[in-house]
């Protein structure tokens, strides 16, 4: 298991850079068990203390069978015009939720740990999880992404 990193932890701030051509098998593999245990549905390089492009996600093992994805260098290609508000946790920021407008479906390519090019568009809860990941390969974390009355409540509420 990994150590998942907290607010206000520095690499959480970090922009992070390409992974390039590097083998992140292994560490993708101890994300997602780091991430299933937490229980989570996505997990960020930074999180982990690695501040590379590097993400893993998995919306749909806590109702049903597991469906990991690795996102090696991910980039947003597309967004829709159409937004949606949904309550989004983070592992680094426990116990806080709150409710994050984003659009509603997103374009992304990115490489797989086997080193192939993907491209997908997500839609629903999943476009809301990969968004929220990409977030935190810019070092945006959910505080940034609320209104100011909403992020001084939110943060009184956090106790790390």
């Amino acid at each position: 298991m990994l150590v998942i990193r907290c607010w206000p932890d520095p690499v959480l701030r970090r922009v992070c850079a390409p992974v390039g051509g590097q083998d992140v098998s292994k560490l993708a593999a101890d994300m997602l068990a780091t991430m299933y245990a937490a229980p989570g549905r996505g997990l960020a390089a930074p999180q982990v203390g690695e501040a590379i492009r590097l993400f893993v996600m998995d919306v749909a093992w806590k109702d049903g069978a597991p469906e990991p994805w690795v996102f090696v260098d991910p980039e947003v290609v597309g967004v829709s015009d159409e937004v949606a508000t949904r309550e989004e946790g983070c592992l680094s920021i426990p116990g806080i939720v709150a409710g994050v407008t984003r659009p509603a479906r997103v374009t992304v390519r990115w490489t797989g740990p086997d080193g192939r090019a993907r491209e997908e568009a997500f839609d629903g809860f999943a476009a809301a999880c990969v968004q929220h990941e990409m977030d935190h390969l810019d070092g945006i974390v959910t505080f940034d992404r609320v209104d100011a009355t909403t992020r001084a409540r939110l943060l009184a509420e956090y106790a790390p």
